[in-house]
């Protein structure tokens, strides 16, 4: 069965490469017969700032609806996006914050340090570029935004398995090692993975 996919570009600059990677990733995947859609957070209009925090909910804006509902709809979820400071982009950061909330994404038990995983049966890959080696991120910084998204967001929400693909160095790249980049995550798409 073909998966239904959503490519989620956490990039804010329409030029980047990241814009190719998730180009690329959506054609591969569409060649191969899966339902895909799409998401650039820098296309959506939304507050990116947890304004109260738990306290008290902040309504979604429209965006943000459309963006569950697509969320609700996929079976994998892909994620682009650059490392900077270490770190997720700040744009992508909010839209964590305002979509993956108790009780959309994740849910405390009553009296208990425990909670249910409300996005079980869902696979999710992430994409990152790096202005260095994957293997010196990971070994020198501990990978703090694979850390983030993987450990303590998807898979605290029941999103399993999540695997990661890492391009670099992309500051010191050529036109032909981008390519070679851009035909892998082409594959990566039509494997659905």
């Amino acid at each position: 069965m073909n998966k239904k996919i959503l490519v989620i570009n956490g990039h804010p600059n329409r030029a980047s490469f990241n814009f190719g990677i998730a180009t690329a990733y959506r054609e591969g995947a569409k060649e191969s017969g899966a339902e895909v859609r799409s998401i650039n957070i820098a296309d959506l209009n939304f507050n990116p700032n947890l304004q109260f925090g738990y306290q008290r909910r902040t309504e979604l804006e429209p965006d943000l609806l459309q963006a569950w509902e697509d969320l609700q709809w996929a079976d994998h979820l892909v994620w682009v996006h650059p490392v900077w400071w270490g770190g997720l982009p700040a744009i992508m950061k909010g839209f964590i914050d305002r979509l993956f909330l108790p009780g959309f994404t994740f849910q405390y038990r009553e009296n208990s340090l425990f909670w249910d995983k409300l996005l079980k049966g869902k696979s999710a890959r992430i994409i990152t570029t790096l202005d260095q080696p994957g293997w010196y991120y990971a070994l020198v910084y501990g990978r703090p935004s694979v850390n983030q998204l993987k450990r303590s967001t998807l898979l605290f929400c029941g999103v399993s398995p999540v695997k990661v693909t890492y391009l670099g160095i992309i500051k010191t790249s050529d036109t032909t090692r981008r390519n070679k980049w851009l035909q892998k995550i082409k594959q990566l798409g039509q494997n659905q993975g």
